[in-house]
């Protein structure tokens, strides 16, 4: 390991210590001892403290004991003839400067109480607040089900920033499309990854999984945080064991770090602090690389890499498998732009809401009946509506077949069409059955996006997520106001039927339950067992989705 690399490290860790304590000493003259401290609306006090040494830090006299622990961790400066190229010392370096900015994160809660945002996923950009700091246990518990299901399989770290914002929306979107979340803090020169996507006009915060945590590299706490919450929440990980946190860090949350820019010895601590974690440094300039294998699943630091080659990059170092499915639309596809809003003014056209009747509906049909991936519209189309846009009716009536298909199915796949609808960029779609609302925006709209997208969207994804029980899919799309009313009709006595049998349900009446272990990539030792009278504990699961995934 390079002298020059631990040397950076180590340093940056003795600054970062040095600073956190005269923060804490000013904080202590300033506000007393008995000055609540701490992250917003969390039981994990300072999780990086805590789930590693069990200190729980409440006000600022009991902070006092880690942060003297971060100094007693400090290796010895590395001397000039004698270098030992070991990554111990490295590692204690980084994990002191994490234990250092985690206190001086918490106290600038209390200095400066409006500079990060509580309890919110999306940063109020109109009143100028970008910074949402550390996430509440209520978004960790939200996400943390995202990160279980496999639709995250797990986050970059973006430190600094991109040498122009279009490379920063460019990384983004990619990052976006292989469903990885992109967690960003610090700045380069002042200029943050964040403020580059705020400039082109991409929507960030939880929603779409690009997540401003804050403008300075001790922000980086708040990421780390997260991941050592979810050991705790999901793995059944007790505070202060430490080997079985970060083992399970490496093993189970697939996260890395992007440099984007020079690299300070600041930022070097906080490196060598995340590859106790096994998160892995791909960077942008000429740093020394760390690339033999040992904490990190592989290489531990990547220098030189090209903004064009990053993202897949990081991927490969950290040992990360995403799988993307390919939609045939004119947009970006991916769960990652579920949370995007589309705002009046940048509205081409709107069904539903209130405003036109919006429905959808799934049938199973015979084999024989249906063609696969036949789309037909039956009425106007976007290119009806002129340049300005407007308003459209629209009914989606999906006809399914499979071998294995089954009328209970039917109401579980189609209550996936809002979420595969809202995979789609610049789409947005809320509701099912006859209350149904969604938006195309007028990027989509230039970009070529049509209403039998719609039908593409459906027919691919549910051969794709279901192909056990779809082999067939074909999509009949109304948007004339007397078609969709008539077969609104229809659609309701469908409805109507299934909520009959579902409400005669019993668990006498069925000779099978489910057990349900979803969630044991986090929580390792748990089973749900589900019911027609009993969903699994997480609420997003009954019976007829149990009996569907069973097939």
């Amino acid at each position: 390991m390079s002298k020059l690399v631990a040397f950076a490290a180590i340093q940056g860790a003795y600054n970062i210590v040095s600073k956190a304590e005269g923060k804490y000493k000013q904080a202590l003259e300033t506000f007393g001892g008995s000055q609540k401290i701490g992250f917003p609306n969390t039981a994990y006090f300072l999780p990086i403290i805590y789930s590693l040494t069990g200190m729980k830090v409440t006000d600022l006299d009991s902070a006092r004991k880690p942060l003297e622990f971060a100094r007693k961790l400090l290796p010895p400066h590395i001397k000039k003839d004698c270098h030992v190229p070991y990554l111990g010392p490295l590692l204690d370096a980084g994990m002191a400067a994490l234990f250092a900015e985690e206190i001086v994160e918490a106290i600038r809660y209390v200095e400066d109480p409006d500079f990060y945002q509580p309890e919110v996923e999306d940063p109020d950009l109109e009143n100028g607040k970008l910074w949402l700091g550390a996430a509440d246990d209520k978004i960790m518990r939200k996400r943390g089900v995202e990160f279980v299901d496999g639709t995250a399989p797990g986050f970059a770290a973006i430190v600094g920033a991109a040498p122009d914002s279009k490379t920063a929306k460019k990384m983004a979107e990619e990052y976006q499309l292989k469903t990885i979340y992109v967690f960003m803090c610090a700045n380069q020169n002042g200029t943050t990854f964040a403020q580059q996507l705020v400039q082109e006009k991409v929507q960030i915060g939880w929603n779409t999984r690009l997540v401003p945590f804050g403008p300075d590299i001790s922000a980086a706490v708040f990421a780390l945080g997260f991941a050592n919450r979810a050991g705790m929440a999901f793995g059944g990980i007790q505070p202060g064991d430490y080997k079985k946190q970060l083992k399970y860090q490496k093993d189970r949350v697939f996260a890395f770090v992007n440099a984007l820019g020079e690299v300070n010895a600041e930022w070097a601590a906080n490196a060598a602090g995340c590859v106790n974690w096994g998160f892995p440094t791909i960077a942008d300039t000429d740093i020394p690389e760390i690339l033999p294998t040992g904490v990190c699943t592989y290489e531990h630091v990547v220098a030189n890499v090209g903004h064009h080659e990053m993202v897949q990059k990081s991927v490969e170092v950290r040992g990360l498998k995403t799988t993307v499915t390919k939609v045939d639309v004119p947009v970006s596809y991916g769960p990652a732009f579920e949370g995007e809003r589309i705002r009046k003014d940048d509205l081409f056209v709107e069904m539903g809401g209130g405003k036109t009747q919006a429905t959808e509906l799934v049938e199973m049909a015979d084999m024989d009946a249906i063609e696969d991936n036949k789309i037909v519209v039956i009425g106007p189309s976007l290119a009806d509506l002129g340049d300005k846009g407007g308003r459209l009716p629209l009914g989606i009536y999906v006809q399914v077949a499979g071998r294995k298909m089954q009328p209970d199915f039917e109401p579980i796949l189609e209550r996936q069409i809002h979420h595969l609808i809202n995979g789609a960029e610049g789409i947005w779609h809320m509701g099912q059955r006859d209350i149904v609302w969604t938006r195309i925006s007028k990027k989509a709209q230039a970009k070529g996006f049509k209403i039998r997208h719609y039908g593409e969207i459906i027919h691919a994804k549910l051969i794709n997520d279901f192909p056990s029980i779809v082999d067939k899919v074909q999509v009949t799309i109304y948007t004339n106001p007397e078609d969709v009313e008539k077969w609104l009709a229809t659609a309701r006595q469908a409805y109507r039927y299934r909520d009959e049998k579902t409400a005669g349900m019993t668990d006498e009446t069925v000779d099978t339950f489910y057990s349900c272990t979803l969630c044991q990539s986090f929580a390792p030792t748990h089973v749900c067992v589900i019911t027609p009278e009993r969903t699994g504990l997480c609420g997003a699961y009954n019976w007829l989705d149990g009996k569907a995934s069973f097939e």
